[in-house]
């Protein structure tokens, strides 16, 4: 299962990538093999991560195409087939 992590700062404070980084590097034992974070003014977003499928291409944190959204979730999107051209038909663009 994968280990998430996250801090919410206050607004105008700045989240410090370095403490995102210590926050999965306490729970590596969560997954080993890929970890990930994000840290944008006071939001930070980390994983880590066993690779299942997409071994590659399924680094964490996502964001959508223009990087407005990012987000870390635990689980596989099995339909991702279908949904890819769905979204890709709405304008979308995937990159994993």
């Amino acid at each position: 299962m994968c280990g998430i992590a996250g801090i919410v700062g206050r607004q105008g404070e700045m989240i410090d990538p370095a403490c995102v980084r210590l926050m999965c590097e306490t729970i590596i034992h969560r997954g080993p093999d890929d970890d990930g974070i994000y840290a944008k003014g006071a939001v930070g977003l980390g994983m880590r991560r066993p690779s299942i499928i997409d071994l590659s291409g399924g680094r964490q944190p996502i964001h959508n195409e223009d990087k407005s959204i990012w987000v870390v979730f635990n689980g596989e999107i099995y339909n991702f087939h279908e949904l890819r051209k769905e979204l890709e038909g709405r304008g979308h663009e995937c990159y994993t």
